[in-house]
């Protein structure tokens, strides 16, 4: 389903959160002999969102009105509340042993033999 938001974009003010730099993540990944890639799935739709809000999601198909009850792709601060929330859960590791832009994530291990204890 692809729902057209423009109208409720414009409406909304935007998120002063910033999401980090592509280089800034890359580079601390050089010299890890071990590197995992993830993609976190239906990242967006792990978000609830609040009741309040959901009718400003709503869209009309040939079976009825519909809202989301999680956040869609397509909404203008969806991506800065993402990072900020994936900011705050992995707020230990990010910058150690993760990386994390929006819904990828990066895990690094300078050696083989601590690759265990890295992923915890």
């Amino acid at each position: 389903m692809c729902v057209d938001y423009t109208d409720l974009n414009r409406a909304c003010p935007k998120d002063s959160f910033s999401l980090p730099k592509i280089d800034q993540l890359i580079d601390p990944t050089s010299g890890n002999k071990l590197l995992s890639f993830m993609d976190a799935f239906l990242g967006y739709n792990q978000i609830m969102m609040q009741p309040s809000d959901q009718d400003k999601t709503s869209f009309i198909t040939d079976q009825g009105l519909y809202c989301y009850k999680v956040m869609p792709f397509g909404l203008k601060n969806a991506s800065a509340i993402y990072q900020r929330m994936v900011n705050k859960l992995f707020k230990q590791q990010i910058g150690k042993s993760i990386e994390v832009y929006i819904d990828d994530m990066i895990t690094k291990s300078l050696e083989a033999g601590q690759r265990p204890r890295d992923l915890l």
